[in-house]
């Protein structure tokens, strides 16, 4: 269906009367979220506020737009400038049932991504010496981080729609060529809640810009005082899912491989994946944030020898499953443009 979105402006007369129905319901989703977020707003709600700095980074439109990166490298970046530092997810399709739960201390990862969810297992690797907590209330999760962890700066990954939670500042990221799709909230488009949140944001993220110009004026009219920042994608190393030792990315170059992955957008992943020079012969995909089991990759080396899947989907595949695959994981990291006066201006921020 995102592919449907972000066409809608081509579709067919014919396509476009088969979704009328999904039409009130977009209304009706649109409404309700921005009722949600007016109510904390203009303190029909009330927000828990924590004796720390929260920074949070969300994002407007469903899937990947790279606010899981962008956060660890947030947090990364501020422990490195001496910061007490603690990353809060929500842990979205995690099995666990407590309200709160330690993925990392900061020096040991303790948990799994079946009990935690793929994402708070991806910040952990990527933000080495900061604290990873998941619990559906954020506030919560804050409380622990305060306790536990002296925490001076709460960074929240996913949180733009989480409103029980006072914010000292938010940043909302786009991915530069999906953009805002046909501009409707869900179910018939892409929007979590309505384009005027954007009046809300700090800061405005576009990975792998430029966005589409008219998507870029609409967004510049919604924030005009908000601050961008220009983020890339870049592919770091190759390792195999069964240990041993990387490789760069650039050996992918003339090779056919499959590859496997469960993303809200599994385009861009073969778009990275070809831009290293591989051929893509098969492609397994599955749901965002898929629990894999031993089932999905049965033949696996039958379609392809080789095989591609991301950091987030690697943290739930056991190894033996893969067969006689060669699977491998393939590390994106992410290239902030002036990344130190982005910390600057954050910290500056949190002053």
């Amino acid at each position: 269906m995102r592919a449907d979105w972000l066409a809608e402006r081509e579709a067919s007369w014919p396509r476009r009367l088969a979704m009328l129905p999904l039409l009130p319901l977009s209304w009706l989703y649109g409404g309700a979220a921005g009722l949600h977020r007016f109510a904390y707003e203009h303190g029909v709600f009330r927000r828990r506020r924590l004796a720390c700095h929260v920074v949070c980074v969300g994002n407007l439109v469903v899937g990947g737009t790279g606010k899981t990166p962008l956060a660890a490298w947030l947090a990364r970046g501020l422990h490195r400038r001496g910061r007490k530092v603690a990353l809060a997810s929500r842990g979205y399709g995690r099995s666990g049932g407590e309200p709160v739960s330690v993925v990392s201390d900061g020096r040991f990862v303790l948990g799994r991504a079946e009990s935690v969810g793929d994402e708070p297992m991806l910040l952990a690797a990527r933000a080495p010496g900061v604290p990873v907590l998941v619990g559906r209330d954020r506030g919560l999760v804050g409380l622990r981080a305060l306790s536990a962890f002296g925490a001076e700066v709460l960074v929240l990954d996913d949180g733009f729609q989480h409103h029980r939670l006072h914010r000292d500042l938010d940043l909302v990221s786009f991915d530069g060529r999906l953009g805002l799709g046909n501009r409707r909230c869900l179910p018939r488009g892409p929007l979590r809640e309505p384009l005027r949140a954007l009046g809300r944001a700090d800061a405005i993220a576009v990975v792998d810009g430029p966005l589409p110009e008219p998507d870029a004026s609409l967004i510049a009219k919604r924030a005009p005082t908000a601050r961008r920042i220009e983020i890339r994608r870049r592919a770091g190393s190759l390792r195999p899912l069964a240990g041993g030792a990387p490789e760069p990315a650039e050996s992918l170059r003339g090779l056919e491989v499959g590859i496997l992955s469960g993303l809200a957008n599994p385009a861009a992943f073969r778009a990275s994946v070809e831009a290293l020079g591989a051929r893509v012969v098969v492609e397994r995909h599955f749901p965002d944030h898929h629990r894999y089991r031993r089932g999905d990759l049965v033949g696996l080396a039958e379609e392809a020898s080789r095989w591609v899947t991301t950091e987030k989907d690697a943290v739930k595949i056991v190894p033996a499953w893969a067969g006689r695959a060669e699977l491998r994981v393939l590390g994106l990291s992410l290239s902030v443009e002036e990344p130190e006066a982005v910390l600057d201006w954050v910290e500056s921020r949190l002053r």
